[in-house]
């Protein structure tokens, strides 16, 4: 008609070679994918229907022709694909028992890795001798030096000495309380400690003083003198308390010798509990108890009114072994001293720490 314009038709495009080859590809690919799952799930029979062999016979015979090799027959097609997927299982079935030994064995190496173990106790020289990369990790940081050779006596003689470097060690902590069964009255409970391994006391120093009748007196000065220490009772309680042995002075027989030391508050003056009260600083009460009501009850006055004041510990040495020509001591210590009170808040606890001691005596 005159009254239209007419458009040519465009012609669609033909598929091309690479798309027809991309095809063929993909579904020889999930029929490969599918047979693999179905073996995997049989692997008692092991079998390909012959639908299933056909195309995939077709398949394999088209994308060959289009990469311009001959196509391989039907049968060894077949049986080509039977001998690749019972290869395939027995693979992954061995690939199983493999991925399942290698995680048994990563979990008992990691497990034996992360396992507190005691490591080697070394002298003061080899200690010395160490790098830090060596030292760290290690457990040798926590550790006091020990002594090779020695003799089991205290063959210093009588006059006025330095004694340096000396090194505390707990092994034990145990705290009186009452047991699981209240019928017990209170006695030392094994304790667990909550707290990393930096417990041991280093680099105390003080006089020594070794009189003619071989009596020893020691007067502690400076030094490592104090550690934060936690530990958690059998019933779940944990006990805060304040390893020192600030300002001691011991005397006795060097198979024992025995003295006091200040215990100084596990939280200083300036420390505010959740309700903004301290010793030094803070509120005097409770910001929702009025002054002069609740807040001066008895029941509350003792966490109104912060205790900050210090208290006293008792400890006693034992020389075990000394080295007369390098002057090294070593020996054991018991000490009892109370735990944190809470700025005052609650009764303390005795907390009883032994453990093993190290330290060099020199002329001053």
């Amino acid at each position: 008609m005159s009254g239209f314009i007419s458009f040519p038709q465009r012609e669609q495009p033909k598929p091309k070679k690479k798309d027809n080859v991309a095809a063929m590809a993909a579904s020889l690919a999930t029929g490969s994918a599918l047979q693999a799952a179905a073996t995997l799930l049989q692997p008692t029979k092991l079998s390909v229907t012959r639908t299933s062999s056909s195309r995939l016979s077709s398949s394999s015979s088209n994308l060959s022709r289009a990469f311009g090799f001959e196509p391989a027959t039907s049968a060894r097609v077949s049986c080509s694909l039977q001998d690749d997927v019972k290869e395939f299982a027995e693979k992954c079935a061995g690939a199983t028992k493999i991925a399942a030994l290698a995680l048994a064995a990563s979990s008992l190496v990691a497990s034996g890795a992360g396992a507190e173990g005691v490591p080697k106790r070394l002298t003061y020289d080899e200690i010395q001798s160490q790098t830090y990369l060596e030292v760290k990790g290690s457990g040798t940081a926590n550790q006091c030096p020990t002594i090779d050779g020695g003799v089991e006596a205290f063959p210093f003689k009588p006059g006025k000495y330095e004694m340096k470097k000396l090194c505390m060690e707990p092994t034990s902590f145990t705290v009186k309380a009452e047991g699981t069964n209240k019928n017990q009255p209170p006695d030392f409970q094994k304790t667990r400690l909550m707290t990393r391994l930096t417990y041991t006391l280093d680099e105390i120093e003080g006089p020594l003083e070794v009189s003619q009748d071989g009596k020893l007196k020691f007067e502690e000065k400076d030094g490592i003198d104090y550690a934060a220490v936690t530990v958690q009772l059998p019933g779940g309680e944990r006990v805060p308390f304040l390893f020192t042995v600030k300002q001691l002075v011991a005397s006795g027989t060097p198979d024992s010798f025995s003295g006091q030391f200040l215990v100084p508050a596990y939280r200083g003056s300036s420390f505010l509990d959740p309700k903004g009260r301290g010793g030094s600083t803070g509120y005097d009460n409770a910001v929702a108890l009025p002054a002069g009501g609740r807040g001066d009850e008895e029941e509350l006055v003792k966490e109104n009114i912060k205790d900050v004041s210090a208290s006293k510990g008792e400890i006693t040495f034992s020389v075990s072994k000394s080295k007369p020509d390098t002057g090294e001591v070593i020996g054991v210590f018991e000490s009892l001293q109370p735990s944190d009170t809470d700025l005052g808040s609650k009764a303390p606890k005795d907390v009883k720490i032994q453990g093993i001691w190290y330290a060099q005596i020199e002329k001053p």
